[in-house]
């Protein structure tokens, strides 16, 4: 393998000169002649047994395998850059952590909690990154990430962080509302604010308590709960929705729970890692801070359902 390995001045030289479409330009860059772009680029296609550049009457133009081979290798580049900054930043001692999140949830409850953790572990820089959807471990470079759901997840290790509890909440003015009618009348009269992501919650939460609505698909629909959320307090209408993710709201007042019992959902939060990871000491650190920070939450929700 190592026969077909050119040097990293060489993939420098090439990516620099692919950017540029331009040996002069890459020289310039790079700190070299031109000259010596162009062997280094020579030597490569000596190796490769193809042609990476075509010249062309308005200058240098990448061939379909040179394009492809420039973005693979400009990727590779970068992931040693980060790598290398890393080390350096660190000095060994820690590193940073790529942990995926549900939006709303990295809005509104992993986020506001982060400055105790990175307070306490300096050593140890946090990247979030959001995602909806299940995702393959295998294929993205991602260390751990929040799931909710059930707790399987394909060759992972998993930890259920806490149950979740929904309620419909509106604005305030809905409760004078409340006094003369009922809640199956008042949801009648009012729209149904949506999820897209969870778009049976609706559904699930009047089967739950034993009430009906005739269509409860129906409704404005927005991509996440942090939108749901806001759309309520707005007086779009009302939404069924975890109380986690609403606290801020119910706290000031904007929001208010028109069923003071909370019902449980479809599901839990899980943290969930890579098998390969599970010895990584800054993840561990990270997952015990976060199962900490869980355990919290479930106490108060105990308390809030109690």
């Amino acid at each position: 393998m190592l026969n077909y390995l050119p040097s990293l001045s060489a993939l420098r030289a090439f990516e620099a000169a692919a950017r540029h479409l331009s040996f002069t330009k890459a020289a310039s860059e790079l700190g070299v002649t031109q000259s010596a772009i162009s062997r280094q680029m020579r030597s490569m296609e000596d190796l490769l047994g193809l042609r990476l550049f075509e010249r062309t009457g308005t200058g240098l133009v990448l061939t379909e395998s040179g394009a492809i081979y420039a973005h693979k290798i400009r990727t590779k580049l970068q992931d040693i850059e980060t790598a290398t900054l890393e080390l350096l930043a660190y000095r060994g001692q820690g590193g940073e952590l790529t942990i995926a999140c549900l939006p709303t949830l990295a809005a509104r409850w992993l986020v506001p909690r982060l400055t105790k953790f990175t307070t306490a572990h300096p050593e140890v820089m946090i990247q979030i990154i959001t995602k909806v959807e299940p995702f393959d471990f295998a294929g993205q470079e991602i260390d751990a990430a929040f799931h909710f759901g059930e707790g399987a997840w394909p060759n992972a290790l998993t930890d259920e962080l806490m149950p979740e509890y929904i309620a419909p909440l509106g604005h305030p003015g809905l409760l004078e509302e409340l006094k003369q009618t009922s809640l199956q009348e008042l949801l009648l009269t009012h729209p149904l604010l949506q999820a897209s992501s969870r778009p049976s919650l609706w559904s699930h939460w009047f089967s739950q308590k034993g009430l009906h609505h005739p269509n409860p698909h129906v409704g404005p629909r927005f991509e996440h709960f942090h939108m749901v959320v806001r759309a309520a307090a707005a007086k779009m209408g009302i939404a069924v929705m975890p109380r986690l993710l609403a606290e801020e709201e119910l706290a000031s007042g904007e929001l208010v729970m028109l069923d003071k019992q909370l019902t449980p959902s479809n599901g839990s939060y899980y943290f969930v890692y890579p098998q390969a990871k599970r010895a990584n000491p800054n993840l561990q650190t990270f997952r015990t801070w976060v199962m900490r920070e869980a355990l919290a939450a479930k106490k108060k929700m105990n308390s809030q359902i109690g």
